[in-house]
Parts: structure tokens; sequence; C-alpha cells
């Protein structure tokens, strides 16, 4: 019998499976329309946004902020319960920055999102869009409906000049004190990663892998750099002023992320996508998920697991000060 934990398992934590350990049994997120906005589109920090961020902030496949976020949840819990048979659910604010509201519209935003069969709630935001106010109201939410609450931070890259060439509108201080904070408060942190871009090198791919790890991240997103129709990334890409890192780049770098990231975060996603319909050019015209296999064969073929090189370097770290 083959005993080799290499071929047998995954090469890294799942989502998937770290909910149903938790949980025990299958949790679905429900993605969830507020309508909101960005200070990095409205003018406060700047009028274009990041430069890969599409009209729809990155709720491509969500339903329209016209309908109730209750209607939205409900709609989505009966096609989830049905297709795919799963009972508990943890709503997601998903599109723009969700904490970039007023108080008042945010407390409607979250108590909208409570129910019998929520276990949790996920908000995506920016780095330095969250209050003190704010987490300390989801912090009595969370006491007085026992759920978990997860902040969703995109960060991309720890390479200041590369924040700066993705006009990302924050610093690498900003994301770093919106974490201490959120870990502060015993919330969960989630925070979004784009493994190839150009600007980008290996030492600043080990760089994130490790920075998440050392502030106790609980999961992580990456996906490659993918071009939107209407985006500024879009332009420079059809005027030939940027290139693309081909596919075979993007799985040496996930590698690499994901050999230096603690093996206690899990992956909520190692490839994304968007609709075919919204892209230019998404995963190099190759299938999410076939990019996700060559990934996984070859941490397989090379008998690579999540942390081997996070694990290591915490090793010596601890002998040198014992």
């Amino acid at each position: 019998m083959n005993k080799d934990p290499y071929q047998n398992h995954l090469p890294y934590q799942t989502y998937a499976s770290w909910l149903k350990k938790k949980y025990g049994q299958k949790v679905y997120k429900i993605p969830v329309n507020t309508g909101g906005t960005c200070p990095n589109r409205d003018g406060t920090i700047s009028k274009g946004g990041c430069i890969f961020c599409g009209a729809k902030g990155a709720g491509n496949e969500t339903l329209s902020a016209s309908i109730p976020i209750e209607e939205q949840i409900k709609q989505n819990e009966a096609y989830i319960s049905k297709r795919y048979h799963a009972n508990l659910f943890i709503p997601f604010l998903q599109d723009f920055s969700n904490t970039y509201v007023d108080f008042e519209t945010f407390q409607k935003n979250i108590e909208a999102c409570l129910g019998k069969h929520v276990v949790g709630i996920a908000i995506s935001t920016r780095p330095d869009c969250i209050s003190d106010q704010q987490l300390d109201y989801l912090s009595e939410i969370s006491e007085q409906h026992q759920i978990d609450i997860c902040l969703e931070l995109g960060l991309q890259t720890t390479n200041s000049h590369t924040l700066m060439k993705l006009n990302r509108g924050h610093l690498l201080s900003d994301y770093i004190n919106a974490a201490l904070r959120i870990k502060a408060h015993q919330f969960q942190l989630c925070t979004h990663m784009i493994l190839d871009l150009p600007w980008d090198d290996e030492i600043d791919v080990i760089e994130g892998a490790e920075l998440l790890s050392v502030l106790k991240n609980d999961f992580v997103k990456c996906h490659a750099l993918y071009v939107e129709r209407g985006t500024v990334l879009a332009k420079m890409y059809q005027q030939e002023k940027i290139h693309l890192l081909d596919i075979d780049d993007y799985i040496d770098r996930a590698i690499l992320f994901l050999t230096h990231l603690s093996p206690d975060i899990a992956l909520q996603r190692i490839i994304g996508r968007i609709p075919e319909e919204d892209s230019i050019q998404t995963n190099w015209n190759i299938s999410w998920w076939k990019v996700r296999e060559m990934l996984i064969d070859r941490m397989r073929k090379d008998h690579l697991m999540q942390g081997v090189a996070f694990q290591k370097n915490s090793k010596k770290v601890i002998g040198k000060m014992c």
C-alpha cells in the first residue's frame, strides 16, 4: 500500500477541508452585492481605481445590488442547498470596499446577513478603510450571535513600488496595521495576493508568504494577473505597455509561495477567474481547474508540501534564539 503523503493528499490545505473540520459539514460562502464603492474610485484617494479592477469591483458573479441583501442570501441559499446539499452558509460582502460606508449603513448591511443558517460573515475591504468603531461593533455581533467574522483584505503584493504601479493608494504599513487590529479583535483574516505581477520577483513572492504567516492569517486567496475589459490594465495590455508572465512562471511562483506559507493557513483559492465575457485574458485561456491540477501535479512530483520552507526557516530562527 502506498503510504506516500505527497501522492495521497493535496499538497496544501484547502478552505473546504478547513470548513468541514470546523463545522462538521459542508459550508458555502454566499456572494452579496451591497452596491458600494471605493476611496480609490470616488476621488478620496484616486478616481482611476486599481489598474486591474473592473466596473463591478470583483463582484462579477453576484446578484444585482438592487435586490435587498436578505433576498440575495435567500436566493443563493435555495440554489446552493439544492445543488450542493449544504445547510450552513457564510454571507460574503464581496464587491468593492465594504467598510467604506457610513456606520449606520454598515450596521444595516451586517444585520441583513444574519440568519439561522449563517455561521459566519466575510467582509471584503481595503486595509485603509477599517475603523475601530466597526471592529468593536463586529465583536458585539460575533458574541451575540455566536458567529465567526472574517475580514478579507486586498493586498496583492508586499512590494511598495508595485503597490504604486497598481495604483492601490495604500502602503504596506496600512495592511500590517489593519491585520494587527483585526487579529487583536480575534477575527479571522484572509488576504488576497496576485502571484505573477510583472514588477515583482521571487523574493517578493517569498516575502508575501512569510508576512502573511507571521501576521497569523487564517486564509489566503491567490490569483494570476488577469486582464478585465474596461480597466487601466486592459489599455496597458492592448498598447503592449505590460507583458504578462506565462503559466509556467505562475506555477513556479505559486509553489514558491505555498512552500513558504505557514501550513496553518487555508487556501480559499490558488487560482482565480472572471467570466469570459468580462475578460480579455484570464489564466492564459486555460480552465482554472486545469491550472490548479498542473500545480498540484508539479508539487506531488517534486515532493513539496505547503509550509516546508516556512517550517525550516522557523526552526532556524528558534535555533538561533535558544
